[in-house]
């Protein structure tokens, strides 16, 4: 039995929803052999990550799937590469609002992710969702969490994460993300190579 942990955010920047947190809690326990357990992290920089590492040790998971909010996008989108950089263009939630700031130091300028992620993509396309491989995470507080997630899972050849941002939720419901997301996680449960397809984008 393979078993994901999936998180999204809280609300941010002064909405009363985040898209990710609704998407998330939509998933169903168990998607065929896979079981699913959901949780919301803080959009805060420093305590997100924590919060994240106590649900890894409580959870166990095989494999951490976290999701985010992305404005202006169209497209259930997964990420490829976490880069070693906070710039916050807004404060997070406790008015914390990091620029040209290092998330942490001694590690990698970038990690890219564990997820097979042009397989994933073309899982959720197979589900009738937009979808798209993306090259930048932004430098907020999803790549801050995105970033510290492969940190904690390197050198846990076992253990496999990455991270998908899904549209604001007048771009795309809530439960059409979830159908995405669903899409992904049955991809990377089953899928340890990705396929070779061409999905270069410019962002």
């Amino acid at each position: 039995m393979t078993r994901v942990l999936v998180t999204g955010f809280e609300p941010f920047g002064g909405s009363t929803v985040n898209a990710s947190a609704e998407a998330v809690a939509l998933l169903p326990d168990r998607i065929g052999d896979v079981d699913i357990v959901r949780a919301t992290l803080p959009c805060l920089f420093d305590e997100a990550p924590r919060r994240l590492a106590l649900l890894i040790h409580e959870v166990s998971p095989d494999l951490v799937v976290a999701v985010g909010e992305a404005g202006g996008r169209t497209s259930v989108d997964v990420e490829r590469v976490a880069v070693n950089l906070d710039d916050a263009r807004i404060p997070d939630n406790a008015g914390r609002q990091p620029i040209d700031r290092v998330i942490i130091d001694d590690a990698p300028v970038a990690y890219l992710s564990g997820l097979p992620v042009k397989a994933c993509a073309a899982a959720i396309d197979e589900v009738g969702v937009a979808s798209g491989v993306s090259n930048t995470a932004g430098t907020f507080v999803c790549n801050h969490v995105f970033f510290a997630l492969m940190h904690m899972l390197e050198g846990q050849p076992e253990r496999r994460g990455g991270f998908v941002h899904v549209p604001t939720l007048d771009r795309l419901s809530a439960a059409a993300s979830a159908t995405a997301l669903a899409a992904v996680i049955r991809s990377a449960a089953r899928t340890t190579e990705d396929i070779r397809v061409s999905r270069g984008a410019e962002f």
